[in-house]
């Protein structure tokens, strides 16, 4: 359980990387913005695959890989809570406990926001400001030019870094790569990296829009 859900957190760091080069288009212009986004739902690996269903396969791996990610994290939950009524299980650290309260916390949190995203920008039922048959760059700019949305998006990015940062390093601990503590403080200083640059590269775009540098 461990393993896979390492894997498929790594995997969703990954995407995480890929979406936010993607979102860093919008500086390119609306033309660029929503060529790039159309590109993802009808052309990749054409004519190798039909038109169109790159982006269902992909969706499809997606979902599997956030199912298998929390249900593997739901399950390592109830072992250790049934294994807590153990009197030979070695009292935790408050280091240890916090850290496991604040991914679980975390998870459920992320879950929320990404139903939300999907919600708005994908199945385009929530919409925030903008009107049906809006543009992805019309959606994004318009989304980003309220600031309650922009802070909101901030609190949630926190949230993501946050777990991030933690299941970046405890990913590659439970495949083995911490074998010194050379290579934990290079692991650790890798899980910062990526989480910075994930909440910079994320909050650079809605907050460009929000001051008017991208309209």
């Amino acid at each position: 359980m461990k393993a896979l859900m390492a894997v498929t957190g790594l995997i969703l760091v990954g995407f995480l990387l890929m979406h936010m080069y993607g979102n860093l288009k919008v500086f390119l212009g609306e033309e660029a913005f929503d060529h790039y986004a159309h590109w993802l739902k009808g052309d990749i690996l054409y004519p190798l695959i039909p038109s169109g269903w790159f982006i269902w396969i992909f969706r499809a791996f997606m979902l599997a890989a956030i199912l298998l990610h929390a249900g593997s994290a739901w399950r390592l939950a109830r072992k250790a809570k049934a294994a807590r009524g153990s009197k030979y299980v070695v009292r935790k650290t408050i280091q240890e406990t916090y850290a496991a309260r604040t991914m679980r916390w975390g998870g459920v949190i992320l879950g929320t926001f990404l139903i939300f995203h999907l919600l708005q920008f994908t199945a385009q039922v929530i919409k925030t400001g903008w009107n049906s048959g809006a543009g992805p760059y019309e959606m994004f700019v318009v989304s980003f030019q309220q600031w309650w949305l922009v802070l909101a998006y901030a609190l949630w990015m926190v949230t993501v870094c946050l777990h991030v940062r933690h299941g970046f390093w405890s990913a590659f601990a439970t495949l083995g790569a911490n074998t010194s503590a050379t290579s934990r403080k290079i692991w650790n200083g890798l899980a910062y990296f990526i989480a910075v640059l994930l909440y910079v590269g994320f909050m650079i775009a809605p907050l460009a829009v929000a001051f008017g540098w991208v309209k």
